[in-house]
């Protein structure tokens, strides 16, 4: 791939061949301008934009998995060569862990040691999995750490929240790579609506992530501490750290006082940053990620339908899903505002080029959305911000009871949650209930 890369650039730039080619003075000669080649002359060989967009999605896709072994290979470079067994002993994992230099607190004990057996042995297949999905995930997740100037190892936190899947639905109505709740999300400036919930938008979800986790920080002063609250709420660390008394300062000190799901967080957290960085020594293989790693995004100001664009474009619309998940009808609302679509990156120029041909199928994919009999209506819908009322389900309460009392039906609260029994629910979970 890189010689035919190499050859392809060669081509496009007209350069002589390997043989022919002098080395370059230390103090080049002035140019012979009699022989400089007219800009208007270039014109006639310049490559095509089609041409332009294939040749970087190869260097592209070449430096970006390059980056991602680099990492393992430049900064994780403890004692690279022991296998882990059953007999290792745990002065082993302590240096590992201690080499992996983070402003949030990693010791080694007994409860972190459990969880890292966990994830290098019972739950390999699943780590497996989400690594191959961080090699799409994780450098945008990076790059909205670093804006923020909070620290790398937090990408792990979408890890453990949602497995790296944007579309990750909890029972309790969590949504998304970070997993917020409604209110949450609103408060953070995220938008859901009947057609966009940018809780499963990666890059708009990971950036309210990164204000919400500086805002925790900024509070406590402590990782352990803001990494607990984002999982339970301030409010249970507050209390927790009421009863622990004076003197406690991060996650170890409020152990004991933590719900039990917290209890186990942190710990997963660091178990799951050391099987990230040492999932070579424990034998755990990275696959070939499903989804393309060199994208880019065109600007939408007109309602689209991502089959129109996948059809056009001749682009699986799975792909084109997986790739745009806050568009939960497939239906990108550009009516008064612009939008955003992610696409391979091969395919940005041809969008732009195939747009009136594109466009041309609005009448099969929008005809109920576009009906001129309609379009006020269809404005509203497409715009109208949905809300959410969370109901905590009591002793005795049934999805019936809950249906009738906000004036829904069943299959709504169950579409709404993610739910598939209508007979399992438990005292104390949160449904989300939009109106």
């Amino acid at each position: 791939m890189k010689n035919f890369f190499t050859l392809a650039l060669a081509l496009v730039l007209a350069l002589p061949a390997a043989g022919e080619r002098k080395a370059a003075p230390i103090f080049p000669e002035p140019a012979d301008t009699t022989s400089v080649m007219p800009v208007a002359a270039h014109a006639s060989w310049a490559p095509a934009p089609e041409t332009l967009d294939s040749l970087v999605t190869i260097a592209a896709r070449e430096s970006t998995v390059a980056a991602y072994d680099r990492y393992f290979e430049d900064f994780i470079r403890f004692d690279t060569t022991v296998v882990l067994t059953s007999d290792t002993p745990d002065s082993v994992y302590q240096r590992r862990l201690r080499s992996i230099l983070s402003p949030i607190g990693m010791p080694w004990n007994d409860i972190v040691k459990q969880y890292i057996v966990m994830y290098t042995t019972a739950r390999r297949t699943t780590l497996g999995n989400i690594l191959s999905r961080s090699q799409y995930y994780f450098p945008l997740i990076e790059a909205e750490l670093a804006n923020a100037g909070l620290p790398q190892e937090l990408r792990m936190l979408a890890a453990i929240e949602s497995a790296l899947v944007p579309s990750a639905r909890s029972r309790a109505g969590a949504v998304g790579l970070w997993q917020f709740m409604y209110p949450t999300a609103r408060q953070y400036g995220l938008e859901i609506t009947t057609f966009v919930d940018e809780r499963n938008d990666p890059v708009a979800s990971t950036r309210a992530a990164c204000r919400y986790l500086a805002f925790l920080y900024r509070t406590y002063g402590d990782w352990t501490l803001a990494l607990a609250a984002y999982n339970c709420g301030p409010g249970n660390v507050n209390r927790a750290l009421k009863r622990a008394g004076d003197g406690a300062s991060n996650f170890w000190d409020l152990y004991y006082y933590l719900p039990t799901e917290t209890r186990g967080y942190v710990p997963s957290f660091i178990a799951a940053t050391y099987a990230y960085a040492y999932h070579k020594q424990h034998g755990i293989e990275i696959t070939e990620p499903t989804l393309p790693l060199v994208v880019d995004t065109v600007a939408v100001r007109r309602l689209v339908h991502l089959e129109q664009v996948a059809s056009t474009l001749d682009i699986p619309i799975e792909t084109v899903r997986a790739l745009n998940p806050q568009y939960l009808k497939d239906v990108v609302p550009a009516l008064d505002k612009t939008y955003s679509i992610v696409l391979p990156l091969g395919h940005t120029t041809d969008f732009v080029a195939r747009a009136e041909e594109m466009h041309g199928k609005d009448s099969l994919y929008l005809a109920e959305y576009l009906n001129p009999a309609n379009i006020d209506t269809t404005r509203t819908i497409l715009t109208t911000t949905a809300t959410a009322t969370v109901h905590r389900v009591k002793s005795g309460e049934t999805l019936g009871h809950i249906a009738i009392k906000y004036g829904v039906t069943v299959a709504q609260i169950m579409r709404w949650n993610n739910l598939r029994n209508s007979h399992r629910l438990s005292i104390g979970q949160r449904l989300e209930i939009k109106k």
